[in-house]
């Protein structure tokens, strides 16, 4: 027969066990409520843009977005092909990585830190990311053989920079960046904004007028005489899908709220549902930008 002793300690036993079951269980719960709560104060993300690369995803400040776009549009007024935004790209992202710097070393200047004193043109001009990309396409043109040497000499020849090599860094990124900007992957780009600008957008005035106007001088296409009929090709990638992500770009700045090409549409959000800013719509524009 069992001593007392060990009836004792086989009831201590059962003692424990249920208090870690319990301990378990109220764990358990706690770990439910906080979760559910967290869920429920999901903050917005910080403003800023993504491109939707063909390996993965990559998020810009809306600054540096709008370089991004405005330096691929100018590549379809020089009917350039993608190479030579690659080229740009990498370029840019080693000099002021898509900022539109009013300073740099000695009198260097904007996207490329172009120098008035090396007779890049005023220092006005330099700062207008269009003059400045299309003075880079000028001189880019020029290289014997640029799409065929690798991006860094492309770049080096020129820039004439210190450190040619480090243009090298960048050319994988600039690559892919470039499929998404020229249009090839479609809507590969989209951006949100906090609550104040978000409201400020959908309260106010869309200048549809201006972001035509400035998408003219960008593509070197009015976008008012793109065909209903379909996509818009070029040397450079599909044009209507370019001009359609440059407006998204550009939409705090014209105080866009909806871009839609062919059947997709974006909408301005708080970024809460980014992977849904382009949806599908039943009211397909063709080869048209609407802007609204």
């Amino acid at each position: 027969m069992p001593s007392k002793r060990r009836r004792l300690s086989a009831f201590v036993k059962i003692l424990l066990s249920l208090f870690l079951v319990c301990g378990l269980l109220v764990a358990g719960a706690y770990y439910v409520l906080t979760t559910f709560e967290r869920v429920d104060t999901v903050e917005a993300p910080e403003p800023g843009c993504r491109l939707d690369l063909s390996d993965g995803k990559y998020v810009l400040e809306d600054a540096q977005a709008v370089s991004a776009t405005t330096v691929s549009g100018v590549a379809f007024s020089r009917d350039l092909p993608p190479e030579a935004v690659t080229v740009a790209y990498a370029t840019v992202w080693q000099e002021s990585a898509f900022y539109n710097l009013e300073y740099g070393d000695r009198d260097s200047l904007g996207l490329f830190q172009q120098r008035p004193s090396q007779e890049w043109g005023e220092p006005e001009q330099i700062l207008d990311p269009v003059f400045s990309t299309r003075s880079f396409y000028d001189e880019l043109v020029e290289v014997n053989n640029w799409s065929e040497i690798p991006v860094f000499e492309a770049a080096q020849a020129v820039q004439r920079s210190a450190d040619g090599y480090a243009y090298d860094q960048h050319e994988g990124l600039s690559e892919r960046m470039a499929e998404v900007t020229i249009g090839e992957l479609g809507p590969g780009l989209t951006c949100w904004y906090d609550a104040e600008t978000l409201d400020a957008l959908r309260a106010g005035d869309a200048d549809t007028a201006g972001a035509q106007e400035e998408m003219a001088r960008v593509f070197g296409v009015d976008p008012a005489t793109l065909s209903a009929g379909g996509d818009q090709e070029s040397a450079t990638g599909d044009l209507g899908w370019a001009m359609a992500l440059w407006a998204v770009a550009h939409a705090e700045e014209y105080g866009l709220t909806s871009v839609s090409h062919g059947d997709r549409r974006w909408r301005a959000s708080d970024g809460l549902n980014g992977a849904e800013a382009w949806t599908t719509t039943e009211d397909d524009t063709g080869g048209r930008v609407v802007l609204r």
